[in-house]
């Protein structure tokens, strides 16, 4: 929240990249929500660790329904940060936004930062959109922190705090005239179709394995793998637990809260038959019910919350995951481009041995030896063919070489920043690990004090119960 004074990143130096804005490198970033390091230093980081210029602390809250009683309802939320950003123009922007506006915020900022891990944002189809009760104050809550959490996890991200798009999303009271703009004029050049666009589909095909893979993506892969099934585990194990806990299902015989409530009323039952101990009996009833309640509030503000991080922390690893896929593919296509620029050079040289009168020279293939015999029978197998051939060749030759260029420069680069993104991710992920454990360790804790009050209490008093036998 925005009064922590702590818990965003430990042990790291926050300096100011060269990124796209002019900052005073000379100004120390300080604030709350972060402890600094004064151990490391700029020889001391190596090439692929992320830096960040300053803090961007956000929160979420204050859900309000707009345009009620209309068919355009919607609901708005109170977007508010705490920053020391120079970018920013106010040290405490805020400005409210509906969901539509952190759908935008999302789909341009994974369209304008490819090798960033972008968070997901909470699904849209949910069963509430079909009953109507998306209105609902349990609904808006639950999406409310979603929210937060998607904005929280952006605000920790060294390259995506400092997207103007972000800045604009806090600050800007013109908020649908900056997205015309952005869609007018995106922060980079539009993709025109090169010479990898051009060439067919059963080279760059979903099937392809890159051929030389880098161990520290293969480490990292398994990483990731190794992540997301402990959590799938641990959020198949939590879900049995919360099903036979409180499941809101009395008769499927696994819910506890229920069976305490049975319980309770039977012994409260029995203490009008034994006239003698009604009252202990009574204060026993009433225990089992405020047990059953301490065990159902558990549940919604301990086990649900906790359900619901789990689960959304597992999206955003698969966001991860994209990026990791991401790469892969553009080592594939630097190495099926590598391929096809080989497959060219050595046509053009068979064709020019051919010419020459060495055509035994270049160790004609099947392949080959088949072309030339239906080049001969469509009478296309004349030196003056042949020139024109290796004429178009050359200039292949030439736009795959540049493209083959430019694909090495795009993988390597993609490979240093999904270096850094990965320990980003790292980052995020120990923060969000710590708090979201904390939280269920603290409503488990706050859970076994109150039952314990409520049975120390009871004991004394059954210990006075005396029957005559």
């Amino acid at each position: 929240m925005l009064g922590d004074d702590e818990d965003v990143f430990d042990s790291v130096t926050w300096e100011s990249p060269s990124a796209p804005y002019d900052v005073d490198n000379t100004v120390q970033p300080s604030g709350p929500g972060f402890k600094q390091s004064t151990a490391g230093t700029d020889d001391a980081q190596g090439p692929h660790d992320p830096k960040w210029e300053g803090y961007l602390i956000t929160t979420v809250k204050d859900p309000v329904k707009e345009l009620a009683e209309t068919k355009d309802a919607y609901v708005s939320y109170l977007v508010l940060a705490k920053t020391n950003l120079p970018i920013f123009s106010t040290p405490n922007p805020s400005a409210r936004r509906r969901f539509q506006d952190f759908v935008f915020l999302r789909d341009h900022l994974v369209k304008d930062f490819p090798a960033c891990v972008v968070p997901a944002l909470p699904d849209k189809h949910r069963l509430e959109y079909l009953t109507g009760d998306r209105f609902s104050p349990e609904f808006m809550e639950r999406r409310r922190l979603d929210l937060h959490r998607f904005l929280e996890r952006i605000s920790r991200h060294p390259t995506l705090q400092r997207s103007t798009l972000v800045r604009a999303f806090f600050e800007s009271t013109e908020w649908h005239v900056h997205m015309h703009q952005h869609l007018a004029h995106p922060p980079g050049p539009e993709p025109t179709p090169g010479i990898i666009d051009n060439i067919s589909d059963t080279l760059l095909n979903a099937f392809a394995r890159v051929r030389k893979p880098d161990e520290r993506f293969l480490d990292m892969r398994e990483g990731v793998d190794k992540f997301e099934d402990g959590l799938v585990l641990c959020e198949r194990l939590w879900n049995r637990v919360r099903g036979r806990t409180n499941d809101g299902n009395p008769e499927s015989g696994e819910d506890l809260t229920a069976d305490y409530h049975d319980l309770a009323v039977a012994v409260q039952g029995l203490g009008f038959l034994e006239s003698g101990i009604t009252d202990p009996l009574n204060h026993f009833s009433n225990t089992l019910l405020e047990f059953s309640a301490l065990m159902r509030h558990k549940t919604q503000t301990t086990t649900d919350p906790f359900l619901v991080h789990l689960h959304s922390l597992l999206t955003y690893s698969h966001a991860n995951r994209a990026v990791l896929k991401l790469r892969d593919q553009k080592q594939l296509d630097f190495e099926e481009l590598s391929d096809y620029l080989s497959g060219v050079t050595i046509e053009r040289d068979r064709l020019s041995a051919i010419i020459s009168g060495h055509a035994g020279s270049t160790g004609l293939g099947l392949s080959a030896y088949l072309k030339d015999k239906v080049d001969a029978i469509r009478g296309a197998d004349d030196d003056r063919s042949r020139v024109e051939k290796m004429r178009k060749l050359d200039i292949k030759i030439k736009e795959l070489q540049d493209a083959v260029t430019t694909a090495h420069e795009t993988s390597d680069a993609f490979s240093d920043e999904t270096l850094r993104e990965q320990t980003v991710f790292q980052y995020t992920k120990e923060a969000e690990m710590k708090e979201m454990l904390g939280n269920l360790a603290d409503g488990e804790i706050e859970f076994y004090q109150s039952a314990m009050e409520e049975w120390e209490r009871i004991i004394p008093i059954i210990q006075r119960i005396r029957v005559d036998v």
